[in-house]
């Protein structure tokens, strides 16, 4: 990937979090103001970015129109639509669906409750795999050659104490998710927040994967695991909708 295409798709990234000044973003970034509205003038005039009537820049509508197109064709989404609806009533936390994208894990679906803390994952952005419940309930059922090709572009930042920042360290887990059948994610990228997740499996391998999520001082890790039948059911059933 070509620096400038990266650094178009990370300037979206932080968009699509909340609008930013030319000013902000060339901070973030650490490029000259004059060149970062030069990128925003171009992501502007192909319609992947707006200029907002205070100065501050968010993502443009054609770059909605796309996502929606991709998403539409992700026929996991469709296909946990019910049943994912159906698990939030039951277990009444934040509940999420991965899928598989050539060599990207993404968000693609989420259920949670209108009034409680909103959580930082969104519907089309990817999945860390290394410090996520998702992205290690996936990984555990990929071959090695798939694993790294998922891999390869980590960063081993410790979000937090206990984020592993080894691909060993990572691999060890990986067996231990594969033998159990689920995945945890016990603070390892928000110290707050724990998940569990299960894989969703067709005959063809592992295409995804559900998972429950909870603020710790809500539902700790262990409260969270009386839900893993709930979830095993639900990635059946989604499961059986894919056919």
């Amino acid at each position: 990937m070509s620096n400038s295409v990266k650094r178009a798709a990370d300037i979206l990234d932080s968009l699509a979090a909340e609008p930013k000044t030319v000013m902000a973003l060339a901070e973030e970034f650490g490029i000259h103001r004059s060149t970062m509205f030069r990128e925003l003038q171009t992501l502007q005039e192909v319609g992947f970015a707006r200029r907002r009537a205070d100065g501050t820049y968010a993502p443009g509508f054609r770059l909605g129109v796309l996502g929606t197109a991709a998403m539409e064709r992700l026929d996991l989404s469709e296909a946990a639509h019910s049943a994912v609806r159906r698990l939030h009533r039951a277990v009444g936390n934040t509940v999420h669906v991965a899928a598989l994208v050539d060599d990207e894990i993404v968000y693609v679906d989420k259920v949670e409750d209108p009034g409680r803390v909103r959580l930082y994952s969104r519907v089309g952005s990817p999945v860390r795999p290394q410090c996520s419940a998702l992205g290690k309930a996936v990984l555990a059922g990929l071959a090695p050659s798939r694993r790294d090709a998922v891999l390869a572009g980590v960063q081993w930042t410790a979000y937090t104490e206990r984020t592993m920042t080894t691909r060993a360290q990572l691999d060890a887990e990986l067996e231990a998710v594969e033998h159990r059948g689920w995945a945890c994610d016990d603070g390892e990228f928000e110290e707050v927040v724990n998940c569990i997740a299960v894989p969703i499996t067709i005959a063809a391998g592992v295409v995804g994967a559900v998972s429950i999520t909870a603020l710790r001082v809500v539902r700790d890790l262990h409260g969270l695991q009386a839900g893993i039948p709930a979830l095993q059911q639900t990635a059946a059933q989604i499961a059986r909708e894919l056919g």
